[in-house]
C-alpha cells in the first residue's frame, strides 16, 4: 500500500515535468525562443518562494504548538477526549469494552480536531497496533480498522492550524494589512464536518452499525444545532460584513481557547511558560520538515504552469462547467482537492499556488484553503497506517475514503459560494 501511494505520487510528479517540458518544446517550435528562460526564472522564483514561505510558517507553528502543549499539560484535551467517548463507543461496537484501543482511538480524533498533527499520528498508529491485536484476520483489515481510517481521512478539523499559518505568510508577502487568515474558520468546519458525516454513514452502512443512538443522535443534533444558530444569524447580512463577522468569529474562538488553555494550566499548577517553550521547540523542525515537499511540488506546478498546461487543464474543465450551466469560478481550486486525496503536501503546493495566483483573499484563494483545512490525504493515510500492521487487503476502507473526500469537495464548493460568492 505505502508502494503504491509512493508510486502514484512520483508518477504525478514526474507527468508535471514530462508535460510541461513537451508543451515547451513545442512552444519553442511554434517561435517562442523565450519559454525555456521562462520556465527556469520561475523554477528558481519558485524556490524562493516556497523557502519564504516556510520560514514565515515557523513564529506561528511554534506559537501553536506551545499553545497545544499548555493544554495538553492542562489537562484540557484529555477532557475533550473524555466529552467525545460515548459516541466513539457507539461507533466501533467491534471493540471490547475497556480495550486500550478505543481511548487511543478517542485521542487521535481529538488530536486532528484540534489539528494537532504531529501528535495524531503516533496516536494513530498506537490505535492501529492496538486494533490489530483483535483482529482475527492479521492481513486483512478489521470493521473498526475501517471506520477509524475513514474517520480519520474525513475526520472533523476544528481550527485548521496550518492552512491558517500559510494564508498568514502569503498575505504578508501579497502586503495586505489587517488581513484576518481565521476568516475561514466556519466553512472549513462546516465542509469538513459534511466529509466525516459522508464517510461515517458510508462505513456504517457496510457495517450496518445503528446510528440512531442516543450519543450518536446527540453528537449530529448538537453541531447541527450550533452550526443552523451560525447560519441563521448570518444569512441576513450583507456579503462584506458576513465575512467580517466570520473572520471575528475565528479569531474570538482561537483565542479563548488559547486564554482557556493558560488559564487552566495556571490554576491547576502547570508552569505554563516551561510547557510552552518545550511545545514551541517543535515548531521550528515542523516548519523546516515542510521545505522540501513543497519546494518539489511547487517546482513542478511552475513547470506545468509557466508551460501553459495548467492553464489547458483548467480550461478543459471550465468547458464542461460551463456547459453543465454552473458558474466556473470554482475551477481554479479543484486541482487542490483532486490532489489531496494523493498527497498533502502536494495538494499544499496547488493551494500555495493557487493564492499566489488569484490572491489569498480572493473567492479562489479561500475556496483553494478551505479544501486544504477540511479534507485528508486518503492514500497517505491508509498506505502509513495498514502499513504499520501489515495490512494487505483493505476491503472497502479505500472506496469509503473517496465516498467522504468526494462528499466534501462539493460540500466544501457549495459553502464557500454560499459564504463568500
Amino acid at each position: 500500500m505505502a508502494a503504491c501511494y509512493a508510486t502514484v505520487l512520483n508518477r504525478i510528479w514526474v507527468a508535471f515535468f514530462l508535460v510541461g517540458f513537451v508543451a515547451a518544446v513545442i512552444h519553442t517550435l511554434q517561435g517562442d525562443l523565450g519559454m525555456f528562460s521562462k520556465v527556469m526564472t520561475g523554477l528558481f522564483d519558485t524556490a524562493k518562494t516556497s523557502f519564504d514561505i516556510s520560514l514565515g510558517l515557523v513564529g506561528i507553528m511554534s506559537l501553536w504548538l506551545g499553545i497545544m502543549k499548555v493544554g495538553e499539560k492542562g489537562g484540557l484535551i484529555q477532557l475533550f477526549g473524555w466529552l467525545v467517548a460515548p459516541f466513539f463507543r457507539r461507533v466501533f461496537p467491534g471493540i471490547p469494552p475497556g480495550h486500550p484501543a478505543g481511548g487511543s482511538i478517542v485521542m487521535n480524533v481529538s488530536a486532528n480536531m484540534l489539528g494537532l498533527d504531529n501528535a495524531a499520528t503516533p496516536l494513530g498508529l498506537k490505535a492501529m497496533r492496538e486494533l490489530q491485536e483483535i483482529n482475527p484476520q492479521k492481513d486483512t483489515a478489521s470493521d473498526p480498522m475501517i471506520m477509524f481510517l475513514v474517520l480519520n481521512t474525513a475526520g472533523i478539523t476544528l481550527i485548521p492550524t496550518s492552512v491558517i499559518a500559510i494564508r498568514q505568510s502569503i498575505a504578508m508577502q501579497q502586503g495586505l494589512t489587517g488581513f484576518n487568515a481565521a476568516d475561514i474558520f466556519l466553512p472549513t468546519l462546516l465542509a469538513t464536518f459534511i466529509s466525516f458525516c459522508a464517510g461515517l454513514v458510508v462505513v456504517a452502512v457496510w457495517q450496518r452499525i445503528n446510528l440512531f443512538c442516543a450519543p450518536v443522535l446527540a453528537f449530529f443534533a448538537g453541531f447541527a444545532t450550533l452550526m443552523g444558530g451560525l447560519w441563521w444569524w448570518l444569512a441576513g447580512l450583507p456579503p462584506a460584513e458576513m465575512a467580517q463577522m466570520i473572520g471575528l468569529l475565528g479569531s474570538g474562538v482561537i483565542v479563548s481557547l488559547i486564554v482557556l488553555f493558560v488559564g487552566v494550566a495556571a490554576w491547576r499548577g502547570i508552569d505554563v511558560y516551561e510547557s510552552f517553550v518545550e511545545g514551541a521547540k517543535e515548531g521550528f523542525g515542523v516548519a523546516v520538515q515542510i521545505i522540501p515537499y513543497l519546494v518539489a511540488m511547487l517546482a513542478a506546478i511552475s513547470v506545468f504552469r509557466t508551460t501553459g498546461c495548467m492553464d489547458y487543464l483548467i480550461g478543459g474543465i471550465r468547458s464542461v462547467v460551463l456547459a453543465l450551466g454552473l458558474n466556473d469560478d470554482f475551477v481554479p481550486a479543484l486541482p487542490v482537492g483532486m490532489m489531496k486525496t494523493l498527497s498533502g503536501s502536494g495538494a499544499r503546493g496547488l493551494m500555495v499556488d493557487v493564492m499566489t495566483t488569484w490572491g489569498v483573499d480572493s473567492f479562489q484563494g479561500k475556496l483553494a484553503a478551505i479544501i486544504q483545512g477540511s479534507t485528508e490525504t486518503t492514500f497517505y493515510v491508509l498506505a502509513v497506517y495498514f502499513g504499520s500492521v501489515n495490512i494487505t487487503k483493505t476491503r472497502y476502507a479505500v472506496a469509503g475514503g473517496l465516498i467522504a473526500d468526494a462528499v466534501g469537495l462539493v460540500g466544501a464548493i457549495l459553502i464557500a459560494y454560499a459564504f463568500y460568492h
